[in-house]
C-alpha cells in the first residue's frame, strides 16, 4: 500500500486580508464608522440623548473620542440617524433578541391519521389514541378516510366513521374543518380545545 501525502494549502496574505475584510462588511447591512458618507446626520449619544444634526465627520470624531462606534441605525430618515454605541455589543444584543423571539414562537404542525371505510374497532381505537397524543402536544390532526375501488360507491355511508372519530376525541378536540370529499378521500381537521 502506498500512502499519499497531504499538501497543506498556503494563503497569500493579500488574498486572505481582502477576503476577511469583505466578509466583515458583508455580515451586517448597517453602515458603521468610515462607511457613513452622508453630509449631515442626526446623532444620538451613547445614553440615548439627542446630540443634534451635524456632519458625518464630526459625528465619527465624537464616537472615536468616546472609544465607541458610529452606527447608522435609520438610513431612510431625513437626515439619516446615527448612534454612538459599541457595535460588537449591539450585534450580540440583536442576535439574542432574534433567538428569544424564535423561542417564543410556537410552530403548529399538522399530523395525519389515515383510516379506511372497513376499519375494525380495535384499529379505530389505536388511531384515536395516536390522534389524542398529537392533540395533547398542541398539533392539528388531519383525519383522512381513503376509498379504493368499489368503496367509492359507498362514500356517503362511510361518513359516520369520521363522526365517530371526532366524537371519541370530543373531550380534548373540536372540529376545525368539517369533513369534505377530496377526490378519493374524505378529509376532516381537528384542533385541541383551548
Amino acid at each position: 500500500m502506498r500512502h499519499r501525502r497531504r499538501r497543506m494549502g498556503c494563503f497569500f496574505p493579500s488574498v486572505f486580508l481582502s477576503n476577511s475584510l469583505w466578509r466583515c462588511t458583508a455580515i451586517s447591512d448597517l453602515m458603521i464608522n468610515e462607511q457613513i458618507r452622508d453630509k449631515e446626520v442626526r446623532l444620538i449619544g451613547e445614553n440615548g440623548e439627542q446630540l443634534g444634526i451635524m456632519s458625518a465627520k464630526e459625528a465619527y470624531k465624537m464616537a472615536q473620542d468616546a472609544e465607541l462606534d458610529l452606527v447608522k441605525i435609520a438610513p431612510t430618515a431625513k437626515p439619516p440617524v446615527c448612534k454612538i454605541i459599541d457595535y460588537g455589543k449591539y450585534c450580540y444584543e440583536q442576535a439574542r433578541k432574534e433567538k428569544e423571539a424564535k423561542k417564543k414562537q410556537k410552530v403548529i404542525e399538522v399530523k395525519e391519521v389515515r383510516l379506511s371505510p372497513n376499519i375494525d374497532t380495535n384499529d379505530l381505537n389505536t388511531k384515536t389514541s395516536a390522534a389524542r397524543k398529537f392533540l395533547e402536544k398542541g398539533n392539528k390532526v388531519k383525519v383522512t378516510l381513503r376509498f379504493r375501488g368499489r368503496e367509492m360507491a359507498h362514500m356517503s355511508k362511510s361518513k359516520y366513521i369520521l363522526d365517530d372519530f371526532a366524537e371519541s376525541l370530543s373531550d380534548i378536540a373540536v372540529i376545525d374543518k368539517p369533513s369534505k370529499v377530496e377526490g378519493r378521500t374524505m378529509v376532516m381537521f381537528l384542533t385541541a380545545k383551548r
